[in-house]
């Protein structure tokens, strides 16, 4: 089976995105690895044209709607660098049983690393138009209330929620119209 990874084909269009920790294991459930996720979408802003418009955090997956030119190539560095970044965070606080797990998912033509923290691919869906786009958008920001985890998006510490809301947020984004 081929890799479904980065399939960016109009870079005009903003890109919804999942992005899965490898065995769907938790592991965003403490703010400094989140942080680590916010310090990579922030390096990106200010780097890059890359322009977050939509995100929210789970304990082991995201979800995010971006947009900006050379997005398969931007999506690479965030996964790459977010990836080391917990990994070192994870040998730090010697997390072994999260990287005997990491361990478990590497594939084994991957010889450069011992552990494989994101599952393949990123999933880009191209947002072609306001009703798909409003649709992944109310997707992301109700995620936390569809489990269960607050009564309303906003009241989601890790999601653009907040910033639709007219509320401080976390991390910057760029709203859309």
């Amino acid at each position: 089976m081929g890799r479904s990874r980065y399939k960016i084909l109009n870079e005009a269009y903003p890109y919804f995105h999942t992005l899965t920790v490898a065995g769907w294991q938790p592991v965003f459930t403490r703010p400094e690895s989140v942080q680590l996720l916010f310090d990579s979408f922030i390096w990106l802003q200010e780097n890059t044209d890359f322009r977050l418009h939509a995100y929210v955090i789970l304990e082991n997956h995201l979800h995010f709607i971006a947009s900006g030119s050379q997005h398969s190539k931007r999506i690479q560095q965030f996964k790459s660098f977010t990836a080391r970044q917990i990994l070192d965070l994870l040998e730090q606080r010697k997390a072994t049983t999260l990287l005997s797990y990491f361990a478990y998912y590497k594939r084994k033509h991957k010889t450069e690393s011992h552990y494989q923290f994101w599952q393949e691919g990123s999933h880009p869906e191209e947002m072609k138009n306001d009703t798909m786009l409003m649709q992944r958008l109310a997707y992301i920001h109700n995620n936390p209330v569809k489990r269960g985890y607050v009564d309303l998006p906003e009241d989601w510490r890790y999601s653009s929620a907040r910033a639709y809301a007219g509320k401080d947020a976390l991390l910057p984004i760029v709203l859309l119209n």
